[in-house]
């Protein structure tokens, strides 16, 4: 993931990396589909793991230490998850609501959690030595998940990566500068491994492109390299036609993908520093983390409470958008306890109030201080998230009549009056020990 070190850098326009000759693409009736099924879905578990957890200080300590090819190849040998359970991971998301998974395949380490034939620095050369992809695909597959693969664009180890303009990765030892057209290859040739050796593959998941911006003080913000995305996003257009590419570059989608993400920030938000990207048409994606640190860290005991994670999806939900919320496994492959707890109280507040997230589309109003509000075609959910907040004011409320008024959770009514479309709520009633009170009103 985007970390600390690229805070002060401001996306602004994007310029595409493709060709001014490529054609626009145009998505297939499976891809449309499937973006459909993407803006229902809502709710989605992040997963960064790797070799990078054995040192427990998240998955960027190859470049925060500068840890050489050498020494960090070592991490290999001790990576031995014996404790993983890909059916218990899947499940574990199950209850708690959410509805697709997003993997990390391979990150910015260039480790490879299956077995490649691309590369030596993969699983199967570990003494755990089982395609961890596989079988969490098996297991998604079993259970009725989709399943995402992350894949990083950027790579600290290989020499055939354009590190010489690359922004990060500089202390890792490397000498030699290899042909970058190579590593486009590779790139392919490993892409085509996830999407004909693992069943049906919901999305692919790009990071790294910001790493090849050449100046930080250029609005235009020109990648250094020719990425050739066009030919990496036709591939896998073409290997898996319903497949939804997202790219996390901070920028204006480009051609060829299919949902537009925002990282640790709601959409069009910059509190992060990590761009502000005005919204897109297309289906949208946030995704945060349950602590600070995507990958495990030993001392990151900054847990965000239930509440502030229940807000956090309320709010993505309201500008119609998924909300993917990571956990970072353990090295041994045991999901610690805090995160655990947090997933089950998403599940059991979900079983209570799915109805006013899945399936709905932002609301007619962008969130507000007081709350947000989802949407469907009969339906406006008013989430009031503000505990002193006991009447609200609705303008241009999207109703001509109402039909009726209720809390979600009881059933019990509210009084409302609509007039010159505006809807007004009253004695809408307190419930401390509830993050959310959902009303719904339905109307026509």
């Amino acid at each position: 993931m985007y970390k600390s070190i690229l805070l002060g850098i401001s996306f602004f326009c994007c310029l595409s990396g493709f060709s001014q000759s490529a054609e626009m693409y145009q998505p297939s009736p499976q891809n449309l589909k499937a973006r459909q099924w993407f803006q229902d879905a809502k709710f989605g578990l992040f997963i960064h793991w790797g070799p990078f957890s054995i040192p427990g200080s998240g998955e960027w300590v190859m470049n925060n230490r500068n840890i050489t090819v050498k020494n960090y190849t070592r991490l290999m040998d001790f990576f031995n998850p014996i404790a993983f359970d890909a059916n218990a991971w899947v499940k574990m998301a199950k209850d708690a609501g959410m509805q697709y998974i997003t993997l990390i395949t391979r990150h910015h380490d260039g480790f490879s959690m299956w077995n490649t034939q691309q590369s030596d620095f993969n699983i199967m050369n570990t003494p755990y030595h089982k395609d961890i992809v596989k079988m969490i695909a098996d297991a998604c597959h079993i259970q009725g998940m989709p399943l995402f693969f992350y894949y990083s664009l950027l790579d600290w180890r290989r020499e055939d990566y354009s590190w010489t303009t690359g922004r990060t990765g500089k202390g890792t030892g490397r000498i030699k500068q290899g042909d970058w057209n190579h590593y486009i290859q590779f790139m392919k040739n490993q892409l085509t491994e996830l999407l004909t050796q693992y069943g049906p593959v919901a999305g692919i998941w790009f990071d790294g492109y910001w790493d090849q911006l050449k100046n930080d003080i250029d609005k235009n913000q020109q990648p250094a390299v020719d990425w050739h995305l066009t030919e990496i996003y036709s591939l896998i257009h073409r290997l898996q036609p319903a497949c939804l590419i997202g790219n996390n570059h901070h920028l204006q989608p480009m051609p060829g993908e299919d949902f537009q993400m925002f990282e640790k920030d709601l959409p069009g938000g910059n509190t992060s520093g990590f761009g502000g990207a005005s919204i897109s048409h297309l289906p949208l994606e946030t995704c945060e983390t349950i602590n600070q640190s995507w990958g495990f860290n030993l001392a990151d005991t900054s847990y965000k409470s239930t509440s502030r994670l229940v807000h956090y999806l309320v709010r993505t939900a309201g500008f119609g958008a998924n909300f993917l919320l990571n956990i970072g496994p353990m090295p041994n492959g045991v999901v610690q306890p805090e995160f655990q707890e947090r997933l089950a109280d998403m599940g059991k507040w979900l079983k209570t109030y799915g109805s006013s997230i899945y399936k709905t589309r932002g609301g007619y109003l962008r969130p507000q201080n007081w709350g947000t509000i989802t949407q469907t075609n009969s339906k406006v959910f008013v989430h009031v998230l503000a505990d002193s907040v006991t009447t609200l004011q609705l303008p241009q409320f999207p109703f001509t009549k109402i039909k009726k008024v209720y809390v979600l959770k009881n059933g019990q009514p509210v009084q409302a009056q609509l007039q010159n479309r505006v809807l007004v709520l009253s004695a809408i009633q307190q419930q401390p020990s509830e993050p959310d009170r959902v009303i719904v009103v339905e109307g026509e």
